[in-house]
This record gives structure tokens, C-alpha cells and sequence, in this order.
């Protein structure tokens, strides 16, 4: 919490949330009610407060720009980051971070201090309201309470945001005044779950169970639901449910015994936003827009050698598929130069955020009988699959081609080459990784063109897809239901199904439902999340194949290429490269080149300190009942 002298009056939030605040108004005194009382008895002020506090929420997670210019792929397994702006992502890989300072220009309003300073906002709202009986909107009645409900949600929302970074947190739900006492206590994660599903049932009596028009992504039931569902499935999650938390000194570590329970009110959370109607129809579906035979981008061509569904290019671009599988999102979150930033160097890019062979080796190949496995599966290379031409010698999930642009594959209808030339692995703003991001560009548009993309949703159908068939398959394992449920994710993207087996096998459909969730969302702010909530890097499976991958050669390069899946330990990236050989099987300007694994770096990741971020010490010294999180 921020000391007294920030925590000042309803006035100065109001000002600094109206966008036509005169100064005259932000310099009167911060105790003026009068102040307040113009502010809340004006509909169209509160309304404007409310407008700016979506704001507020866009900058505090923006999938695309989590970090300042960066997004949260570069801090995983995901992606490699560039060393522009500073060399920020690579900063937290460094492990150059602590309780003391954060990355340079890393904070867009998603850290502690700027979360709490949101929610205080959502509080001035709800009291101002209610304090000076704002009037309703004498253009259309009706539309004061639904400001009110999308206040309640947001500051779930920002509760949320908060318990995902932080864990045991303080719910804060009225205003703080100067003279009131510093001497908030944190919660445990489930009973700050609780305040949020409060909030989101208060939220879910005031707005509409969708919106339309000019109106649609405001905050509506199904983002209520939404929310519930996102933080029933955390509970669930072993870093809150069961798992071996190490050196754990969490306030609450009791409560977080196993309890079967979770699963289940996560199961039915999941399947409130499935089977979510508003007037009796169903509310969300899979986009099915174009057939399997049209790669056309969005200008009508076909400039990816036929490797690029357009159903999978609408799925970030076309408003209909927003309407049908966006259960929140921001808009308009990156632009042109983003696109720039992004493209090859080849096309006047930077390659600012490059994807790494731990996601690539995810995307599944399709077999000869007509089933989805991984690369790194023991038939692998007896259906035919050549690590030395990893992305033709086999055909891979149609959303690799989507998604990742490598050695030889058809960008803007040119081959693109990182043997040589300005592409070339550890070219001047090039890969240092062997590979380009494609996933959410609109390659029909130069980066001197000027437009702007709203990029992935907050939450889309899948992810609640994919929560439900994991509490199915953890409290009754796995059955035909979700078998198929799964598939229709993967028919929608062209891909071939799980093998039948999986309906048998617990172990084997939480293996497929945790790479679906992988694929399907990558870049999409969700790794960073789901690898500390199944405490991946200090878990007994992985750990193991991080000994191994070590024991597997004298070099990293060989370990790169001898040992693998890579551990999913957070400590070290790894990629790909193109290598001539006469009997290479991919060509590019006329020579033959063989694929080479290579490693690139070792980052830090301890446990259990960077399982949670740390709360700030000045934070701590201002709030002495706060408690550190482990490691720190």
C-alpha cells in the first residue's frame, strides 16, 4: 500500500481519471467535497471515470505489451527478447530484478502499486455513487447500473491481477482515507478468490448478459463468468491446490492441502461459460469461418505457399470471431510499429521477440494414421519425422505455420533464408533463435502503413475449454466428452485428433490438454502463468530431464541435440539453424541445408523465489503488516 500523503482524497482520483479535467480543478484542495459533489452528480463525469478505468485495465495486462513494448513470451519458454528498450525481458532471465528495483521501464500499471492505486479508483467510484446519488443517464435509463456492475468486475479484475502475480494479497473494498491506519493483512489466495466471485456476482446483477455495437467488449455476464472460472481453475492449480510449494513460508500454506473439491468448482465454472446462453441461444462458439482449401490472408492472397489457413489469420483480425470466441478483451493494443518491431529483418523488422525450439518442438505432427503426436514421441521418426527437416518432413500442426516463421518457409510470398543475408541467425536485428514471429501479424500490411490491431483477447472459448476438460480429467478421468470437446478445438484449426488412447490414459490426456493449451494460446500471455502454477521448474519431472539434458554431451550444443523434450524448467532456451549439406533436404536459393539444434542460453529461475514477484521493500517498510514472498 502506498503511504498516507497517496492516499488522498476522492477528489484527485476523480480529476486524474476525467479526461477533461481543467487544471484549475486538479489544483483545488484535495478535501474539497464540493469538488466531489460536481464530479458525482453529473452522470456523464461518472461515466467518464468509469470509461477511463477500463483504461486502466488495458494497461495493467495487455497480452501483446505486458512489459513496456514487450510481451510476457520473451520471460519463458516461449520466446527469446531482442536487447532493445535496455535488454528488459532479458533483465528478468538474468535474474537482474529483486524486492528493490524492477526492470527500467518495465511497469504499464501491472504491478502493486498501480494495481492497488486502480482499485482505489473502483472504490471512489462505488462510494461517489452511492454517497451523492448519481442520477442516471437521462438519454437512456438503465446505464448507471451498468457502470456499477463493470466497476465491480474491474476491481475483481484488478484483485485478480494482483493474487496472479502476488498470491496472498490485501482485498481492498472501500476507500482508504489520509488518517486511517497502514495496517492492511494480506489474504489467503482462496479467500481473495471468494471476494472476487462476490464482486463478479454483484457485477453479474447490473450488466446485461452481452453487448452489441459501439458497445461490444464492455464488461458483460460472460466476462463475469469469465473471471470466475479463470480464478476457480488457479485454486485448483498445484501451486494452490496440493503441489510441493518449496521452502514454503506463504501465510496461509495450511489451506493449500489438496482438496478435490477445487477441481470440481473449477469443472462447473468452466462449463458456465460454455454453456452460457443469452436469449436461449448459445453465447460463445468456435470461429469456422473459410474451409481447409482457402490460404488467402486478409487482402485475398495467397502469399504463404498454401502452409496458412485464413480461419486461423481471422481468428486475431476478424470482428466476427471476436464476437463469437472473445469472452474479454482490449482493444486496440498494438499498432504498426509493433508489426515492425516483429517483422524479419528482410522486411525492415527488428525481430524484437523471437520463438524459441522449446515452443516450436510443441506443435504436433499429423501421423500416417491420421493422429496428432509430438516430435519428441518415440514413433516419431518411424512415421517419417527428420529432425534435420523438422517442418516439411512431416506435416506439423497448421498452426506452426501460423505462428512461426523459420528457414525456407513462404513469408509475403518470399522464402525466407537465416543461412545468409540480412535474416541470417545473429544477423544485426535478426534471429538469434533461428525463427521470426507470425502469430497475429497481417502480413498483406507493410509496417509503413499505419493501422492498429487489438490483438488476442484477454479470454477467449478455448482457454475455458481447456480448464474444463482438465477438472473432467482430474476428478473422473478422461471419457469420450472431453476427447471430443478437445477435437473440436483442433478440427477448427485443421488439425488431426488426439489418438483414441488418450481416452484411456489420465496421465496421457492432461499431456495433451497441457500442450493444446500451450499451442493453442501461445504469445497470448499465458505461459508465464500456467508454468508457476503447476510449479514446473521444481518439479520431480522435470527436474529429471534437466539432469539428463546436462548428463547428454560435453557441449550445450550437443545436449541441445541429443537430449530432449527440453525440462520446461525455465533455466535455458535453446534453437535451430541452418546448416549446408549436400544431402540436405531443404532448399533455399539453390543450396541444400540440414536443421542443427543449438543452444542459446541459460537463464535464472529459483525456487520458490520466482514462483511469486516480490512486493516492493519500500512497500513493506510503508505497510509493516505485509509479509515478503518466499524468497525474497
Amino acid at each position: 500500500m502506498k503511504t498516507k500523503n497517496t492516499y488522498i482524497t476522492i477528489l484527485f482520483f476523480a480529476c486524474t481519471l476525467l479526461s477533461a479535467c481543467k487544471e484549475d480543478f486538479l489544483d483545488r484542495k484535495p478535501d474539497d467535497q464540493v469538488d466531489a459533489e460536481q464530479v458525482f452528480t453529473r452522470y456523464n463525469k461518472t461515466n467518464q471515470l468509469v470509461t477511463d478505468l477500463y483504461d486502466n485495465a488495458k494497461g495493467s495486462n495487455s497480452p501483446l505489451v505486458f512489459f513496456s513494448h514487450f510481451s510476457t513470451a520473451p520471460v519463458t519458454d516461449e520466446a527469446e527478447g531482442s536487447t532493445a528498450e535496455g535488454s528488459l525481458t532479458n533483465k528478468f532471465n538474468n535474474g537482474d530484478w529483486n524486492a528493490s528495483v524492477m526492470p527500467a521501464g518495465s511497469s504499464r500499471g501491472q504491478y502493486w502499486w498501480s494495481l492497488y492505486e486502480r482499485i482505489r479508483k473502483a472504490n471512489v467510484i462505488l462510494e461517489g455513487v452511492r454517497k451523492y446519488k448519481t442520477p442516471d443517464n437521462p438519454l437512456q435509463a438503465g446505464d448507471l447500473n451498468k457502470r456499477l456492475g463493470e466497476t465491480y468486475f474491474l476491481r475483481a479484475y484488478f484483485h485478480y491481477l494482483a493474487a496472479r502475480m502476488y498470491g496472498e494479497v490485501v482485498y481492498v473494498n472501500r476507500t482508504i482515507g489520509t488518517t486511517d491506519p497502514m495496517d492492511f493483512r494480506q489474504e489467503s489466495f482462496h479467500a481473495i478468490v471468494a471476494k472476487i466471485n462476490q464482486d463478479c456476482d454483484s457485477a453479474m446483477a447490473l450488466v446485461p448478459p452481452s453487448w452489441g455495437g459501439a458497445d461490444f467488449g464492455r464488461v458483460d455476464q460472460g466476462a463475469c463468468l469469465g473471471l470466475k472460472a479463470v480464478v476457480a481453475w488457479m485454486a485448483a492449480t498445484p501451486m494452490w491446490n496440493g503441489g510441493t510449494f518449496p521452502n514454503d513460508t506463504r501465510s496461509f500454506a495450511a489451506e493449500y492441502a489438496f482438496n478435490p473439491a477445487r477441481w470440481n468448482t473449477a469443472k462447473a465454472a468452466a462449463k458456465a461459460v460454455i454453456d452460457f446462453k443469452v436469449e436461449g441461444r448459445q453465447r460463445y462458439a468456435l470461429y469456422q469461418g473459410h474451409d481447409a482449401a482457402d490460404f488467402r490472408d486478409d487482402a485475398g492472397i495467397n502469399n504463404n505457399n498454401s502452409k496458412v489457413p485464413a480461419r486461423l489469420w481471422d481468428l486475431y483480425h476478424n470482428m466476427e470471431a471476436f464476437q463469437n470466441e472473445a469472452v474479454f478483451f482490449v482493444t486496440r493494443d498494438k499498432d504498426n510499429n509493433w508489426q515492425g518491431d516483429i517483422y524479419p529483418p528482410s522486411w525492415g523488422g527488428s525481430s524484437r521477440q523471437m520463438p524459441v525450439q522449446e515452443q516450436v518442438d510443441e506443435y504436433e505432427y499429423i501421423a500416417p494414421d491420421g493422429f496428432g503426436y509430438p516430435v519428441y514421441a518415440a514413433r516419431a521418426k518411424k512415421d517419417g519425422y527428420d529432425d534435420a527437416n523438422p517442418y516439411e518432413s512431416v506435416k506439423r500442426d497448421p498452426r506452426f505455420y501460423r505462428d512461426i516463421v523459420y528457414h525456407g518457409s513462404t513469408f509475403k510470398g518470399k522464402v525466407i533464408n537465416t543461412a545468409s543475408g540480412a535474416d541470417k541467425v545473429g544477423a544485426t536485428n535478426s534471429t538469434t533463435t533461428g525463427y521470426f514471429l507470425r502469430k497475429i501479424l497481417r502480413e498483406s500490411w507493410n509496417r509503413d502503413k499505419s493501422f492498429s490491431i487489438s490483438g488476442p483477447p484477454v479470454w477467449r472459448l478455448p482457454e475455458f475449454i481447456y480448464i474444463y476438460c482438465e477438472a473432467v480429467n482430474e476428478t473422473a478421468g478422461p471419457n469420450a466428452e472431453i476427447y471430443d470437446l478437445l477435437n473440436t478445438v483442433r478440427k477448427r484449426a485443421f488439425m488431426a485428433p488426439i489418438p483414441a488412447e488418450a481416452k484411456a490414459s489420465k496421465a496421457l490426456m492432461d499431456e495433451y490438454i497441457k500442450r493444446e493449451r500451450r499451442v493453442e494460446l501461445f504469445y497470448e500471455n499465458n505461459r508465464i502463468w500456467t508454468t508457476r502454477l503447476y510449479l514446473e521448474p521444481s518439479s520431480p519431472k522435470e527436474t529429471t530431464k534437466e539432469q539428463a539434458w546436462q548428463g547428454a554431451g560435453s557441449t550445450n550444443d550437443q545436449r541441445s541435440q541429443k537430449a530432449w523434450p527440453y525440462p520446461k524448467s525455465q533455466r535455458m532456451i535453446n534453437g535451430m539453424k541452418p546448416v549446408e549439406d549436400p544431402a540436405g533436404k531443404i532448399v533455399v536459393e539453390g543450396k541444400k541445408y540440414k536443421m542443427q539444434r543449438y543452444f542459446i542460453e541459460s537463464r535464472v529461475f529459483v525456487t520458490p523465489r520466482h514462483y511469486l514477484f516480490p512486493i516492493m521493500q519500500d512497500e513493506l517498510q510503508r505497510t509493516p503488516t505485509l509479509k515478503q514472498n518466499p524468497g525474497w
